[in-house]
């Protein structure tokens, strides 16, 4: 039996031809699925084409674009049960690299086509879903800085140059923790807490691997005072990610609860699944086992996902 899905389609993402990319997705997928094709736009985001389809009855939704139209897609999904799929083709691509989903068009379609479906944590952020992480400090200025034009011309190396370029101008910042109604207070460069997080979100790696389907959220708390401390924890943390080992330096703390509540004085920009989002304070709920995706299968044999 022909199976249907909706691909919410964003046709600015990524530096390749959006019309080729989506010829390709429509070639690879539609013998077996039957598409139902939504493009985004400035009047109309992945959010809002999403909830549609779930109001539709839609089998399993589709989301193929950068980090900001897949996590803006999945938020509508979260709760509903509906298989979510990811086709990457933006900047960093930081969601499928945070859950191990492929990263290119051809393989992306595999796993739909053949995959598995996986129940991983989502959380809320101010009100808002968040299915990656929120960062503050650091995290949200080297967002900031990291422009269309060096993203299209640099990639993942853009927002690492931008948060170099920030760390000459560091700056620390008051910061209250609030969990389970205990305050501690800290002086910090940068704050994330995490839901899911790949490698290469750095700032967010203190506790050696990001958990997607544990109920908690990771916590990481840089509280380096000069620069060469601040680019000592950088190195720190980017050897927790790569070895697996938990960051050992005093300058870097780190925990897992399921709420926190951050304060800071002065204000600081806050970054949510790569969007700027506005200042803090911030409270932040997980919401274990939120968010079924879509997975390559472990099976000898491929798993259908749905229908």
């Amino acid at each position: 039996m022909t199976r249907s899905a909706t691909l919410i389609f964003n046709p600015v993402a990524g530096q390749g031809d959006p019309e080729q990319d989506l010829r390709t997705i429509w070639k690879l997928l539609e013998p077996d699925i039957t598409l139902d094709i939504q493009l985004t736009s400035e009047e109309v985001d992945a959010n809002e084409l999403a909830k549609e389809a779930i109001e539709r009855g839609t089998d399993m939704l589709i989301a193929s674009g950068g980090d900001g139209t897949i996590s803006s897609a999945a938020e509508a999904a979260i709760g509903t049960g509906i298989p979510f799929a990811v086709i990457p083709r933006g900047t960093a691509n930081a969601f499928a690299g945070a859950l191990g989903l492929p990263n290119t068009i051809q393989a992306a379609c595999e796993t739909i086509l053949g995959g598995e479906t996986r129940v991983v944590d989502a959380a809320t952020c101010n009100g808002k879903p968040m299915v990656l992480l929120a960062g503050i400090g650091l995290e949200a200025e080297a967002v900031e800085r990291a422009d269309r034009e060096s993203k299209n011309w640099l990639g993942r190396l853009a927002y690492v140059i931008a948060g170099l370029e920030k760390l000459g101008e560091i700056e620390t910042f008051e910061t209250e923790i609030e969990i389970d109604n205990l305050v501690s207070n800290v002086q910090a460069i940068a704050v994330t807490i995490a839901n899911a997080a790949p490698p290469t979100s750095v700032l967010a790696q203190g506790s050696a691997g990001v958990i997607a389907d544990d109920g908690l959220l990771d916590v990481t708390i840089v509280t380096s005072v000069t620069q060469l401390e601040a680019i000592n924890a950088m190195t720190n943390l980017l050897g927790t990610a790569l070895l697996g080992t938990a960051a050992e330096r005093e300058d870097i703390i780190y925990l897992r609860t399921k709420r926190i509540k951050v304060t800071t004085e002065p204000a600081q920009k806050v970054v949510l699944d790569g969007e700027l989002i506005g200042t803090t304070p911030i409270e932040i709920e997980c919401i274990p086992g939120g968010l079924t995706i879509v997975v390559p299968s472990t099976a000898e044999e491929p798993i259908r996902a749905f229908g």
